[in-house]
């Protein structure tokens, strides 16, 4: 963006540029707008149930401003999904102060209504659609991230833990939507049985005769 001095002399070629740079952060602004209005929209009342004109009009931002940035509501979804987690879950997998056993059952204490990729992939069929191809590589990353904890803990079979885990997860998500209630809590003590079941007991210290 032209930062004019306040003494400078601007002629029209500048004020041409800085008019044009104005028009491009008001549609930059308009384009986030939209896109923080899709994220609550979506979550709110589904994806197909949300139209390009009411998230306009919620988002106040026209239609020629999201089609500039967008190609359109398929693209929209796709960078919505995009936006959400993309460093899969850092606030627990990166954590330091916990042991990878830890690690892994403090993933039951992030409750959320609906994973967003799991009703994306209810509610749009097509499995070449970029949200449904977003959905799957998501949830490859996440099981991913458990079996890499799960290894580090010492399991046995790191992969099936890790697919158990993500698998109790996903189901706890899905339940509590159904259900109306929570869930999580049921998963959690799964998945303590889970873990342990999967992480060899450590040795007993050997006694000592004085």
């Amino acid at each position: 963006m032209r930062i004019v001095a306040r003494n400078e002399d601007v002629g029209p070629a500048a004020l041409k540029d800085i008019a044009e740079d104005g028009i491009e952060c008001l549609h930059h602004a308009g384009a986030d707008r939209g896109l923080s209005t899709s994220q609550q929209l979506f979550r709110d009342q589904g994806i197909n149930c949300t139209g390009v004109d009411q998230l306009c009009a919620v988002a106040q931002v026209s239609k020629r401003t999201l089609y500039q940035h967008f190609a359109g509501k398929d693209e929209l979804i796709a960078e919505y999904l995009r936006r959400f987690d993309p460093g899969v879950l850092p606030e627990v997998f990166d954590r330091t102060d916990l042991t990878p056993r830890e690690r892994l059952l403090a993933v039951f204490d992030i409750h959320s209504p609906l994973c967003p990729f799991i009703a994306a992939a209810v509610e749009i069929p097509d499995p070449g659609h970029p949200a449904r191809l977003l959905a799957s590589d998501y949830k490859k990353a996440f099981a991913a991230r458990l079996t890499e904890t799960a290894r580090q803990a010492g399991a046995t079979n790191p992969e099936q833990l890790g697919e158990q885990l993500a698998l109790l997860l996903d189901g706890a998500s899905a339940r509590s939507r159904v259900l109306n209630t929570d869930t999580f809590a049921t998963a959690a003590a799964v998945a303590v049985v889970l873990v342990d079941n999967a992480i060899p007991a450590a040795p007993a210290p050997a006694a000592s005769f004085a």
